[in-house]
């Protein structure tokens, strides 16, 4: 898959949705490809930040168990993997529209790629980048999972309907990443 076809994923149905679901890659590969290793950039960026940044970047950041909290992190972040994938195809269902299980986990894996990368600006110590970095993650993922929707269900005619989903699938994904925000915060 070139680049081009990357970028243009969160804008429209067409490239590298088509083919990604070409490719029928399993959920095993799907986990072992894209979200073990993404799943990896945030809490490794987050203990180096909270070891070398301490309390300058954020008051109370540098006392923390980072070894622990970020090992917790990433066991959770896979585990949110495979619940999304559920989640997105019992939502579609819901919807009456119709997605395979290994497309709703293609989307489960694509749809935080942006949140992952994200945590790049953890190498910069400035809150501000790291805030900004998330907000614009959060608009492509939310975009990722409209595209990837109406790309992968079976009758992708109603935009209202992938919209509905959207929404649904949305707020459970930022249900989960709140969980997984304040469980970093609670330790």
């Amino acid at each position: 898959m070139n680049v081009t076809n990357l970028i243009k994923m969160p804008f429209t149905t067409k490239g590298g949705w088509e083919e990604l679901q070409r490719r029928q890659l399993s959920i095993p590969m799907l986990a072992w490809l894209i979200v073990v290793p993404m799943s990896l950039l945030p809490p490794v960026l987050l203990y180096y930040a909270g070891t070398h940044y301490g309390d300058e970047f954020i008051a109370g950041f540098g006392g923390k168990e980072w070894r622990f909290i970020t090992t917790i992190l990433f066991l959770a972040e896979l585990l949110t993997f495979f619940v999304m994938g559920w989640l997105i195809h019992a939502v579609v269902e819901g919807h009456n529209l119709t997605i395979s299980y290994p497309d709703a986990y293609l989307l489960a894996a694509v749809a935080p790629l942006p949140l992952w990368l994200s945590s790049l600006a953890l190498l910069v110590p400035a809150l501000a980048v790291s805030v900004i970095a998330v907000a614009a993650a959060l608009v492509l993922s939310c975009t990722l999972v409209y595209q990837g929707l109406r790309a992968l269900c079976e009758r992708s005619d109603n935009d209202v309907v992938a919209m509905s989903a959207t929404y649904t699938v949305m707020a459970a994904s930022l249900l989960a990443w709140g969980v997984l925000m304040a469980m970093v915060w609670a330790f």
